[in-house]
């Protein structure tokens, strides 16, 4: 989590959406950078509301905006199961190693999953109780463009971001039966991804 005090902003951090990267580049003109725990540093919407954004607010005096980034759903679980695929997690339960994407997507979709398929939700991080988005700025992963464009104006200056924190490259790809089980059992995921094409 980055917070720009000055300019009204906190960037809440959707694990596996390039936030390292965003950090590198931006934490020098953050006025707090939030890194460790996890918890903190990947705060939800619904932990922001709780605790941060009242904090804020009564530190400062003032309401802040808040900004993230959303992942297309398939491409999103495709760093996950390339991330969990790496040596040194070989024999540990959340290994994606010799696993078929399919199988994980399928894993992820049951009510109960196995944990190499427990990844969290961008839905879940993302929206309020009652389905409405809970931040004030989403942009989607896939339009960098946009992104960049608006934290320049907001923040003055030019952003040059570098990739850090990058999963292992495999070719991946999802069969048409699975992807639209992904889309029927977990609609929400799909439905937050395209928010951030409307923000």
């Amino acid at each position: 989590m980055l917070v720009f005090w000055k300019e009204k902003l906190v960037f809440l951090a959707v694990p596996k959406t390039g936030t390292t990267a965003l950090e590198g580049a931006l934490a020098p003109r953050a006025s707090i950078v939030l890194r460790d725990p996890p918890e903190l540093k990947h705060s939800a919407v619904y932990r922001y509301n709780r605790w941060l954004d009242p904090f804020f607010e009564k530190a400062g005096g003032q309401k802040m905006e808040t900004l993230a980034v959303v992942r297309h759903p398939v491409d999103w679980l495709g760093s996950w199961f390339r991330y969990r695929s790496r040596e040194d997690l070989i024999g540990h339960p959340n290994s994606t190693r010799d696993m078929d994407f399919d199988d994980f997507v399928n894993d992820f979709c049951r009510g109960t999953q196995p944990p190499h398929a427990a990844v969290g939700s961008q839905a879940k991080f993302l929206l309020k109780p009652d389905g409405s988005l809970g931040v004030d700025h989403l942009f989607q992963y896939e339009q960098q463009d946009k992104l960049v464009a608006f934290l320049e104006d907001r923040l003055g200056g030019t952003i040059e971001m570098k990739r850090l924190n990058v999963s292992p490259a495999m070719e991946l790809e999802i069969s048409p039966k699975m992807e639209e089980k992904f889309r029927r059992k977990r609609p929400e995921e799909f439905d937050v991804w395209e928010m951030g094409a409307r923000s």
